[in-house]
C-alpha cells in the first residue's frame, strides 16, 4: 500500500463538498471537471457515435481489437456523471483489455428516472449486436451506479432472451437502493467518498416513487442464475461494501463464475485515481487481464 499516495487523496476528499450539498447542475459540472483533470493520452482515439439515439463515444487505445468492445456505464448515482467524467478510466480499461470501450451518456435522473438508464444501456448492447459485434466479443462494465446498472442490464437481457455478453465488470457496484445493508451505517465514518444521506437522496430521485427493492433498480435482490462471468471489485472503506459482497456470494451460489477483489484499505472506485494511486492502476490492469481471458 502506497500510504503517502493514499493520504494525499484522502486529504483532497476531505476538502470536497459532501455529495448532495450542491445542486444537481453543480454536482454534474464538478464531476466532469474532476474527471477531466486526468488527460486522455494522445495515442487514444476518441470516436463519437450515435448509439440508436443515445450519445456515445468509442475510446480506442493502441492495440485494441476492432471486433472486441466493453460497453461502459459510468457512475454518479444515476443523476450525475458522463462520458467526459469517465474518459480516463474508460481508455485505461481499453488499454489493458485489448478491446475498444464504448461509453454512453445514458439519461439521468431526476429528469429521466428509472427505468430510463436501464432502457438506454439495454439499447446500447443491442445496438452493438446490430453493428455486427458478437456476444462473445462484448463485455459490459461500470462503476458505482454504473456497476449496479451493469448487473441490472445483464439480468434484463437474460430475462428478455437476448444473447448474453462474455462477461460483466462491477466496480464498487451500487446494487441495493434500499439503504438497508449493514455497511451503509457501519462504514459511514470510514468512507471518504460518499455518505448515506447524499447517495440515497439521489437514489430517491432515480426511483421516483418506485419500490427501492424493484429488481431492475436494485439488482442485488434478483436471481443471478445464468449470468456470464463477473469481475467484482470493492474497497473495505465503502458504505456499498455489502452490495458487492452479497452479489458475489449470490452469484457464486448459483454457479456463476466470480473473480472478486476485496481491498480492505481502499475506497469507492479507487480505479478512477490510477494516475495518483498505484493500487488504482493495478486494479485496472486486473480488470484488463480478466477481460482478455473472457473476450475470445
Amino acid at each position: 500500500m502506497s500510504q503517502q499516495q493514499l493520504d494525499k487523496l484522502l486529504a483532497i476528499f476531505a476538502k470536497l463538498p459532501a455529495l448532495g450539498a450542491l445542486s444537481i447542475e453543480e454536482e454534474r459540472a464538478n464531476l466532469d471537471e474532476g474527471g477531466a483533470r486526468f488527460k486522455v493520452p494522445d495515442d487514444v482515439t476518441l470516436e463519437p457515435v450515435d448509439v440508436d439515439g443515445v450519445p456515445g463515444e468509442f475510446l480506442i487505445a493502441p492495440g485494441a481489437s476492432a471486433d472486441k468492445v466493453v460497453l461502459y456505464l459510468h457512475g454518479g448515482g444515476y443523476a450525475i456523471g458522463s462520458i467526459k467524467s469517465h474518459r480516463y478510466l474508460m481508455q485505461n480499461i481499453s488499454r489493458h483489455s485489448g478491446a475498444k470501450t464504448l461509453g454512453i451518456d445514458y439519461r439521468l435522473a431526476p429528469e429521466n428516472p428509472f427505468p430510463a438508464a436501464l432502457e438506454d444501456a439495454t439499447k446500447a448492447y443491442r445496438w452493438l449486436l446490430a453493428q455486427g459485434y458478437k456476444p462473445e466479443n462484448i463485455a459490459i462494465g461500470g462503476d458505482s451506479a454504473g456497476g449496479g446498472l451493469t448487473l441490472a442490464t445483464l439480468i434484463n437481457l437474460r430475462d428478455q432472451g437476448d444473447p448474453l455478453p462474455a462477461a460483466g465488470v462491477l466496480i464498487s457496484p451500487w446494487a441495493d437502493l434500499s439503504g438497508e445493508a449493514d455497511s451503509v451505517t457501519s462504514r459511514a465514518d470510514a468512507d471518504p467518498m460518499i455518505k448515506p444521506d447524499g447517495l440515497y437522496s439521489l437514489g430517491g430521485q432515480y426511483l421516483n416513487g418506485a419500490d427501492p427493492k424493484t429488481l431492475l433498480a436494485s439488482p442485488m435482490f434478483a436471481g443471478m442464475n445464468g449470468l456470464p462471468p463477473l469481475c467484482i471489485h470493492v474497497g473495505g472503506r465503502e458504505i456499498l461494501y455489502d452490495d458487492a459482497i452479497t452479489v458475489a456470494k449470490k452469484a457464486r451460489h448459483v454457479g456463476v463464475e466470480v473473480e472478486l477483489l476485496d481491498e480492505p484499505k481502499l475506497f469507492h472506485v479507487w480505479h478512477a485515481f490510477a494516475p495518483m494511486l498505484e493500487e488504482g492502476q493495478q486494479a485496472v490492469e486486473k480488470i484488463g487481464a480478466f477481460l482478455k481471458k473472457k473476450l475470445q
